[in-house]
């Protein structure tokens, strides 16, 4: 059962490459939150080298069996927001996003393209009230000491 949730938009980009076995790469770059106000696709700009755009209709669901995820990635050195895309009509669109570490690890090695960016302030401060609220640690197991 759904327990938190943030609207998000995804900042995607397309860089040209001059090699022998690919034209171009694709990456998720950057997230923000949706206050509800963008459009599905929105062009930023476009290049010959890079164009980046915009895409929205993405949503950060918290669930209580991904609490270890979410505080493993909180207390991470640079915390992240992992996104799973995919190519749809010639463009990478993200399908799915995530901020459970767990989750992030599975989308990599699930084959898929997926990429980890910045979380941003705001997002991140939304996980850390989130799991002041909802997380309670593990007891550690274990030899004991003393």
């Amino acid at each position: 059962m759904k327990t938190g949730s943030m609207p998000i938009a995804v900042l995607m980009q397309r860089r040209s490459l001059k090699h022998p076995w690919a034209d171009e790469a694709w990456a998720a770059v950057g997230v923000v939150p949706d206050r509800g106000n963008l459009p599905p696709l929105q062009v930023l700009s476009v290049s010959a080298e890079r164009d980046y755009y915009l895409v929205s209709g993405l949503e950060l669901e918290l669930y209580p069996d991904e609490h270890e995820g979410y505080f493993e990635n909180c207390v991470a050195p640079e915390s992240k927001v992992f996104v799973l895309w995919r190519m749809q009509d010639g463009r990478a669109m993200p399908v799915r996003a995530s901020v459970s570490y767990v989750e992030g690890t599975r989308m990599f090695d699930s084959g898929e393209q997926a990429d980890g960016v910045t979380m941003p302030a705001e997002i991140y401060a939304w996980l850390a009230d989130y799991l002041r609220e909802h997380y309670q640690p593990k007891p550690r197991r274990g030899r004991q000491h003393g």
